[in-house]
């Protein structure tokens, strides 16, 4: 790599140090792990010596990331917008970094079934943050209350069902690739969904 302040090469060594203060690691620390001199890794951090795939590799591992993010350079799609499904009363967000991963907001109306039969089970894990009202989760045979600004995180194969709690609230969820076949919107959407919130 040349050792260009501008160009990938110090944007890597920007990254090193960046990570090795997120840690709260001195360089003496960081070097002993990633098996260098800490005189090595401080010219390393100052472009003062070359970076070799090597010790990258090695850097990587000790900072407990790949090397491809550490020398990832795409920052072209930083923002995105939803997909707006208002048949379902859906906004959903694809998650680049995670192929598959869905995040969906939803307003809930009604509460969840009080039938067992209504519930969905299906593979995956969700994550859901209630972002105003209270939620009522219906977790197998258990119920929870889920205030503004409180999540849950749950496998999916547990029969679940989510509303609101006496007045609408609103809600974003994370879903794994099973997670979400199992609530595409070709199936019906679920009782007091309305149109999402811009």
């Amino acid at each position: 790599m040349t050792q260009d302040d501008d160009g990938l090469d110090g944007l890597v060594r920007k990254r090193i140090r960046a990570l090795r203060v997120a840690q709260g690691w001195s360089l003496d620390e960081l070097a002993t792990r990633a098996r260098l001199s800490p005189s090595s890794l401080s010219r390393i951090e100052n472009g003062q010596r070359r970076l070799a795939l090597d010790q990258l590799v090695t850097l990587a591992r000790a900072l407990d990331t790949s090397l491809d993010q550490l020398v990832e350079t795409d920052t072209e799609d930083v923002i995105g917008n939803p997909m707006i499904d208002g048949t379902h009363g859906l906004m959903r967000w694809p998650i680049k970094a995670e192929p598959g991963m869905t995040v969906m907001r939803q307003r809930m109306t009604d509460p969840p079934p009080d039938n067992p039969a209504a519930m969905r089970a299906h593979p995956g894990r969700e994550w859901l943050v209630v972002l105003s009202g209270t939620a009522v989760l219906m977790l197998g045979n258990r119920r929870f209350r889920v205030e503004t600004n409180q999540s849950a995180e749950f496998p999916t194969m547990l029969p679940h069902a989510i509303g609101a709690a006496g007045r609408p609230c609103e809600i974003m969820g994370i879903f794994d690739r099973e997670a979400r076949r199992g609530h595409d919107p070709g199936r019906t959407a679920p009782k007091g969904a309305d149109r999402p919130v811009a």
